[in-house]
């Protein structure tokens, strides 16, 4: 019995070990150098981008207000850059983060959540600025493709963000609902995130035909070649964003020793083969050892029972 009881303990011990080299071999991101350098860049491009709407809007448009002067306007690129093209970037790559990996799947959901909804909020109260600027100058709205497909783009951006919520953050929804979702809802949101890139390069050109009159547009002034760098840069971010959430080896592993039930508390598909199986091994390996531990009893038994019959 003992015996039995040191064959179990180490069989258990070499399946813990096991279980934690594999799952230190997924923690192993490959070409983790080449990410490194790509995330580093990506940040400090939207930081840049960020910085260099803030110095457009206070230096050359000057300044920032809640009065229904184009000050207020100022505030549209300003939040839509923060918000809906550098917040949200970060919130497509956060689960491609490796030293996130160690984290609970739920944690990384709220965070991506949470950076989502902030990105949706900065949308929305730059599309009030907007509509309050042009109301109080009886500018007409909706009028320009900018418009147009930057008002599709919230309108998606938020039923996305409440799919995400109801579908993936809260646990009701099926596991076959959120298998049957998922590939829509990564693609809907890449498609969300480029339509914001391209949203923000017609508004800024939009913006410098209508703004630059004397210097014109087309002469090169300093706030165009500034202006026009900022676009580069929000292109550059986007272009980076897309490459690394794109790449298969550094996808979030899956974590080797979670179980996925189903809410009736049944396995998921293709679980229940895996579990049947090994638990039939383990049941073949302690029949095996019973029967040992039977056969050296009945052989003790033999040999004391010869033992007296000579004595």
């Amino acid at each position: 019995m003992c015996q039995y009881l040191e064959v179990s303990a180490a069989a258990s011990r070499s399946s813990c070990g096991y279980h934690r080299a594999e799952y230190g071999a997924l923690m192993a991101m490959e070409g983790y150098r080449g990410f490194l350098g790509l995330l580093v860049s990506a940040l400090l491009v939207g930081f840049l981008s960020v910085i260099f709407t803030l110095i457009w809007v206070l230096h050359y448009r000057e300044g920032l207000g809640w009065d229904g002067t184009a000050l207020e306007f100022n505030w549209h690129p300003v939040l839509v850059v923060t918000g809906f093209v550098f917040i949200q970037g970060i919130a497509i790559i956060v689960y491609r983060l490796p030293w996130t990996w160690k984290c609970s799947k739920l944690l990384m959901k709220s965070i991506h959540a949470g950076l989502n909804a902030v990105a949706a909020i900065l949308a929305i109260i730059s599309l009030v600025a907007v509509f309050d600027f042009h109301n109080a100058r009886n500018i007409p709205n909706m009028y320009s493709l900018h418009s147009w497909v930057g008002l599709t783009a919230v309108i998606l951006y938020i039923l996305q963000l409440l799919l995400g919520f109801f579908v993936f953050l809260l646990p009701w929804a099926p596991l076959s609902l959120r298998a049957l979702l998922m590939p829509i809802h990564v693609y809907s949101g890449l498609l969300v995130f480029g339509t914001v890139i391209a949203t923000v390069l017609m508004g800024v050109t939009e913006k410098l035909i209508f703004a630059l009159k004397n210097p014109a547009y087309s002469t090169f002034p300093p706030e165009g070649v500034f202006t026009n760098t900022l676009g580069l840069l929000i292109l550059v971010f986007g272009a980076l964003i897309f490459w690394i959430v794109t790449r298969p080896q550094w996808k979030r592993p899956k974590e080797p020793n979670s179980v996925l039930l189903q809410p009736n508390g049944g396995a998921p598909e293709g679980m229940e083969g895996s579990m049947a199986m090994n638990f039939g091994n383990m049941d073949k390996s302690d029949s095996e050892l019973n029967s040992e531990a039977a056969a050296r009893k009945r052989n003790i038994t033999l040999d004391e029972a010869g033992q007296r019959s000579t004595m």
